[in-house]
């Protein structure tokens, strides 16, 4: 009796934020998951995920063609995760957002994998003055070029347990008499549960509709900049100033954060804080993929107890 040959898929980034949960569904799926990532060994937390030796981290970078084949062959599902909020050496937008999704769809193409889904970000426009916002475009755009029938996931800011949003703020309320409002707050955020833009990974590889197809990926409610400060505050229990402060400061103030290890702050993250991170109107989002999103209410109080005025157990703010 010959025995049944395992799936396999690849995730590029998998050890990210977002990466991790898609890992972790592939594996409850019964794929055999390669994670190509820099550094294996800081990789090794997705194991527990799958059975034993069903998560394999692999040393890969997505700048090298070779590398990228060689994860990639025989895989039935390909998964690019890889994204940057600030440039760190050899790791630029351009690399890793503008080049390697080509790089990604050209070798998943060959190797003729079945599905291949690009994790992207709401914003991603060709003409955008944020070379982040553009280098998205450039990368959605090589990829669709080396592989059409790729599904592209747009989310607004993710949200869960890990992230670099509302943990970053609610750490700054701790030591902080006061947060900047950049520009008086006035900016709309969509935020989108981390799970479910992984269950919209998974939805892609499951509807033959969605080949092809971008959808932009928000939560129940759009809130302001200020909104999301005043939420976070009240979930922490803490009473701190919001000081409005014009783009034109806030520029001076990321030339000097830029010098950090990592950024609190980047010239090119405020030129996106100056446009709305929300769905756009007709865009397809998680609705067409079958998904209700949860709500910020409802997850992110449950990780934001840590940062609690009084520890953990002690009551929200009223």
């Amino acid at each position: 009796m010959v025995a049944e040959e395992r799936k396999v898929a690849t995730v590029f980034g998998g050890s990210g934020f977002v990466g991790r949960y898609i890992v972790k569904r592939l594996a409850q799926r019964g794929y055999i998951v390669r994670v190509g990532v820099r550094d294996p060994d800081r990789a090794n937390f997705l194991k527990p995920m799958g059975n034993l030796g069903q998560i394999v981290p692999m040393a890969a970078s997505v700048r090298d063609a070779a590398a990228v084949a060689a994860l990639v062959a025989g895989a039935e599902v390909v998964v690019n995760c890889v994204g940057i909020l600030y440039e760190t050496g050899s790791q630029t937008f351009r690399a890793l957002h503008a080049e390697a999704p080509g790089r990604i769809g050209r070798a998943a193409a060959t190797a003729g994998a079945k599905h291949v889904v690009h994790v992207s970000a709401i914003g991603a426009d060709p003409a955008s003055p944020s070379v982040y916002a553009r280098t998205k475009a450039e990368g959605e755009a090589a990829l669709r070029a080396a592989y059409p029938a790729a599904v592209v996931l747009r989310p607004s800011i993710v949200f869960g347990p890990e992230d670099d949003f509302f943990n970053q703020f609610a750490a700054l309320a701790q030591v902080l008499p006061a947060l900047p409002l950049f520009g008086g707050g006035t900016t709309r955020f969509q935020p989108v549960y981390v799970g479910d833009v992984a269950e919209a990974a998974m939805a892609a590889l499951d509807r033959a509709e969605a080949a092809g197809n971008t959808y932009e990926l928000g939560g129940p409610r759009i809130y302001t900049f200020r909104e999301i400060l005043e939420f976070i505050l009240r979930t922490t229990g803490r009473k701190r100033f919001l000081i409005s402060i014009p783009y034109s400061v806030g520029a001076l103030q990321a030339r000097l954060f830029e010098l950090l290890p990592k950024p609190l702050l980047t010239r090119d993250q405020l030129i996106l804080l100056q446009r709305d991170n929300v769905v756009s109107p007709g865009a397809l989002t998680l609705a067409d993929l079958g998904i209700t999103p949860k709500a910020v209410e409802a997850i992110v109080p449950t990780y934001l107890a840590r940062f609690r005025r009084g520890g953990p157990r002690a009551p929200a703010a009223a």
